[in-house]
C-alpha cells in the first residue's frame, strides 16, 4: 500500500514539474583573476571587421572587472567574449556593465545561444543613443529584434538581466521588464558570454548565469 501511495506521489509531483532540473547558479565576479590578463577559460572573437578585441581585467577602485579596452573604430565590428564551458539553452543571464567611452558606439550586454562568432543572440544598452535592444546575430547579420528606449548615462553602473526559455526572451533594465519577444532562430544550447560594439570600452562585473 505504502509502495503505490509512493508511486501515485512521484506521478502528481512529475505532473506538477517537480521533477524538472533545478537552477544551477555560477556566479563571475572577476576576483581571482590576475589584472591585465584575459581570463582563463575564456575566448575572444569577433564578428566583422577589424582587429582582434582585448579583453582585459582591470581595476575598479580595488574591484576586479572584466574590461573590452580595443577602440578599433569599424561600425560593423562585434567585439565578444565567452565561456568554453558554459553551455546553456534555457537560461537567465545577469550582468552589471559601466560604459567608459566610445565616441562611435558604448555599452554592450550579453550574449547566448552563441553557436560561434557569427550566430547568436545578444541584448545590449547604448548610453549614446539612450537604448535598449535584443538582437539576433545570422551568419554575421545583426537583425534587431526589438527596442526600448531608456535614459542611461556613461561612467555609471547599471545592470541588465536576461531570461530565455523555449523561444520566449525576456531583458531588464535595473530589473525592470523593457523588452520582451519570441524567436526560435537558435533553438538549441549554446555558449554564454559579453558583448561591444566598434570602438566601445566596456567593464563588466558580476555576471551571474542560471540555467534550467
Amino acid at each position: 500500500m505504502k509502495s503505490i501511495t509512493l508511486s501515485l506521489l512521484i506521478i502528481i509531483l512529475t505532473i506538477a514539474g517537480y521533477s524538472q532540473t533545478p537552477k544551477t547558479d555560477t556566479l563571475f565576479d572577476f576576483e581571482n583573476y590576475t589584472l591585465g590578463s584575459t581570463p582563463s577559460g575564456w575566448s575572444t572573437a569577433l564578428t566583422g571587421r577589424g582587429k582582434m578585441c582585448d579583453w582585459l581585467i582591470v581595476n575598479d577602485n580595488g574591484n576586479k572587472v572584466l574590461a573590452q579596452t580595443s577602440s578599433e573604430t569599424p561600425d560593423y565590428r562585434f567585439n565578444l567574449i565567452t565561456n568554453n564551458n558554459l553551455i546553456s539553452k534555457n537560461v537567465e543571464i545577469s550582468v552589471r556593465f559601466k560604459a567608459k567611452k566610445g565616441r562611435g558606439d558604448q555599452g554592450g550586454g550579453p550574449v547566448w545561444r552563441y553557436k560561434d562568432e557569427n550566430n547568436y543572440y545578444v541584448a545590449r544598452a547604448n548610453p549614446l543613443e539612450n537604448n535598449y535592444r535584443v538582437y539576433k546575430v545570422v551568419n554575421g547579420n545583426r537583425i534587431q529584434l526589438k527596442s526600448a528606449t531608456i535614459k542611461m548615462s556613461s561612467g555609471k553602473w547599471y545592470h541588465l538581466t536576461i531570461v530565455m526559455q523555449g523561444d520566449s526572451i525576456q531583458c531588464y533594465f535595473n530589473d525592470n521588464l523593457a523588452l520582451q519577444v519570441t524567436d526560435s532562430t537558435f533553438p538549441d544550447s549554446g555558449k554564454i558570454g559579453l558583448w561591444t560594439k566598434s570602438d566601445a570600452v566596456t567593464w563588466f562585473d558580476d555576471l551571474k548565469v542560471k540555467s534550467f
